[in-house]
């Protein structure tokens, strides 16, 4: 379906308020009645507790502090900080996807047809602007302001699903933006929040940039943090699996690029098991070495010189 076009009734008929209030993280509303709800409104961020309404029937929302209401299109417009139109485009990019590319027709009999499904993330229809890459949290996990700004990490303080959440780009291996993760800072809510639709198991996080920095050995890690401390020590080839689990779509990617693996995951007891699971299912394919972590220990608790260390003596 081309950005060029928007059917402003198709989406107001496919997409409940629900689903907005849902998929752009607002929070704290409790019910009033069958279909109403209140809370504060995660607008103008106000103070008062029943000035945001929403009716979820009639698909309409009002603010009585700040006056915006409207539908489904007036919300993400007002959350997301851009035009009716453009709302429209991303709710429609969302709900009302054209036929993807990355579905095909596979004959399976006589007369029987069965679409298969292939895993993929498609490009993100926007870029976040005005993220604060001198937030304090990443110099407290020992993330410098030029490591933050390389990556376009930053915190995001205005409306939406991510806000006030530490703001993490991800990029596909042809370095396209594919989502962004929004990492909490205070105990509030899940500590990692993915966009809905987002497939996890398609993408390694750093790919491209890995790929591009020469070599044959990549090193992966678990976790956002561990990647940009082990880059930041000067090993720029390193990824994240963003967990533990190793995809089929994501072992491709390794192999297509790699001959040699390290893994260096969590020094915990899962860590430990998923490293001895995935050093046997990669080395039929490619040299692999675990480079092992003190019990409890993370890649983004070690200084730079440890980590450097760590794969200069070949541990």
């Amino acid at each position: 379906m081309s950005r060029g076009w928007v059917s402003y009734e198709a989406v107001k008929a496919v997409v409940s308020m629900r689903a907005v209030i849902e998929a752009w993280g607002v929070e704290g509303l409790r019910a009033t009645g069958r279909h109403q709800y209140r809370g504060r409104c995660p607008i103008h961020g106000g103070q008062g507790e029943d000035a945001f309404h929403v009716n979820l029937e009639r698909n309409i929302f009002h603010c009585f502090a700040c006056q915006a209401g409207g539908n489904v299109l007036d919300l993400v417009a007002a959350l997301d900080q851009c035009s009716v139109r453009e709302a429209a485009l991303r709710l429609q990019e969302r709900w009302l996807p054209e036929p993807s590319p990355a579905a095909h027709v596979v004959g399976r009999g006589p007369g029987q047809l069965v679409t298969e499904k292939r895993e993929c993330n498609r490009r993100l229809p926007f870029t976040l602007t005005g993220l604060d890459s001198t937030h304090p949290y990443l110099a407290r996990r020992g993330v410098t302001q030029v490591t933050a700004a390389s990556f376009g990490i930053g915190y995001h303080a205005g409306p939406g699903l991510l806000s006030r959440r530490l703001v993490i780009p991800i990029h596909d291996e042809a370095g396209t933006l594919v989502a962004y993760c929004g990492r909490a800072l205070e105990p509030v809510g899940p500590r990692y929040r993915f966009p809905a639709g987002f497939v996890k198991s398609a993408v390694l996080f750093n790919f491209h940039r890995a790929r591009a920095a020469g070599g044959d050995e990549l090193i992966v890690v678990e976790g956002f943090f561990d990647c940009l401390r082990v880059h930041q020590a000067g090993l720029p080839a390193v990824v994240a699996l963003m967990g533990v689990a190793l995809a089929a779509k994501q072992q491709d990617l390794l192999l297509q690029r790699f001959d040699r693996i390290a893994l260096m995951l969590d020094g915990d007891a899962t860590g430990r098991a998923a490293s001895s699971r995935l050093a046997a299912r990669l080395r039929p394919y490619c040299a692999v070495r675990e480079v092992l972590l003190p019990p409890d220990c993370q890649p983004d608790e070690l200084s730079e010189t440890e980590l450097r260390r760590k794969f200069s003596s070949h541990e």
